[in-house]
């Protein structure tokens, strides 16, 4: 049987070995199969020592009854001004500040999603998903990921988060998605039913590279 967990801030450190230990069994899978897996594992540690601190950080953890995390997601509300670090700056160049501080700024992000793999198909990511984005000020959710990724692209596309159209000549390897039913502007994406996946086979999905 699969529990869902919600974990607030610093609460989420409490599992973090089990969470580690997930994450780099997501994401040390295709396509993130060159990520050297001793290297996944200290890079999320310390990174989630600090995010789990950030304003309005929330968890969602799927566990099995003997503790193991079986799938997960992860976010926080994006602050003003808007980062830098990480692939924040391609965001800022695919979208433009304007852009940026319109629709995501005050919005809550996705951070981290994924399931593992004995565990796909069944719909856990979808869920976990709507877990968290669910509570999100205002409706408003947003998330990046790797244009490569082409099933977790499909996965968002199917069901229902929208693409702001990056700007003439600034595409670059990550994506931004909004999160359905919440505020968008024009240029938003919506041919999105041309890449269907079934959205129970989506394998995770996480920020775009260098994140």
């Amino acid at each position: 049987m699969v529990l869902a967990t919600p974990c607030f801030g610093p609460d989420v450190l409490g599992a973090a070995d089990e969470l580690t230990d997930a994450y780099v069994d997501v994401f040390t899978a295709p396509p993130w199969e060159d990520r050297d897996a001793r290297a996944t594992r200290a890079e999320f540690r310390e990174r989630l020592a600090t995010d789990a601190h950030r304003p309005g950080f929330r968890a969602v953890l799927a566990t099995s009854d003997d503790g193991r995390v079986r799938g997960f997601v992860t976010g926080w509300t994006t602050q003003a001004p808007f980062r830098t670090d990480r692939a924040y700056g391609k965001v800022t160049t695919r979208l433009g500040a304007e852009r940026v501080n319109e629709l995501l700024v005050g919005a809550f992000e996705v951070d981290e999603l994924g399931v593992r793999p004995d565990v796909r198909g069944t719909g856990l990511g979808r869920r976990l998903l709507s877990a968290l984005v669910d509570t999100a000020p205002g409706g408003r959710a947003w998330l990046l990921t790797w244009s490569q990724a082409h099933e977790t692209l499909a996965f968002y596309r199917r069901i229902g988060w929208r693409e702001p159209a990056p700007l003439p000549g600034n595409e670059t390897d990550v994506v931004v998605f909004l999160s359905p039913g919440r505020p968008g502007d024009s240029s938003v994406a919506t041919d999105g039913d041309r890449h269907g996946l079934n959205t129970d086979q989506n394998p995770g999905a996480r920020r775009g590279p260098g994140s």
